[in-house]
């Protein structure tokens, strides 16, 4: 299983509206590394579900029930979607100002790649995030 980390502005799609939809899939993606990062995916893989822009949290955990296809969203063959649903919601959401403070988590891309809107999670970040969150 791989790790990974989906990011949602809370105003256009939050946790909450996720829960409620109860599977979602992930569209619009129009960067080459978050695109990569989809098709990577595969079923039963978990993500992080970040809030961004406004909150700067982790709030939970999506797990992947449906793999890389053609976004809807274009007819451009470039570009994929996959499916989500809820897996959990996080105990306590960790914050980024906390995920920056801790240095264990120095290099993981939340930090590195700020902007990239699909990322590698390893699995060392996965267990010290859920350790933060306190999930373990």
């Amino acid at each position: 299983m791989a790790y990974w980390l989906i990011k949602s502005e809370p105003f256009k799609y939050s946790w909450e509206q996720f829960e409620k939809d109860k599977k979602t899939f992930w569209d619009g993606v129009r960067n080459y590394a978050a695109r990569n990062n989809l098709r990577s995916m595969k079923k039963g893989d978990l993500a992080f579900f970040y809030h961004s822009n406004e909150g700067l949290e982790i709030v939970g955990i999506a797990k992947v029930v449906g793999e890389a296809y053609q976004d809807p969203t274009t007819t451009e063959e470039a570009w994929v979607a996959v499916d989500f649903s809820p897996y959990k919601k996080l105990k306590s959401p960790v914050s980024l100002a906390r995920i920056k403070a801790e240095k264990r988590l120095s290099n993981m891309a939340l930090i590195r790649l700020g902007r990239l809107s699909v990322q590698p999670v390893t699995e060392e970040e996965w267990a010290i995030v859920l350790q933060m969150a306190g999930e373990k």
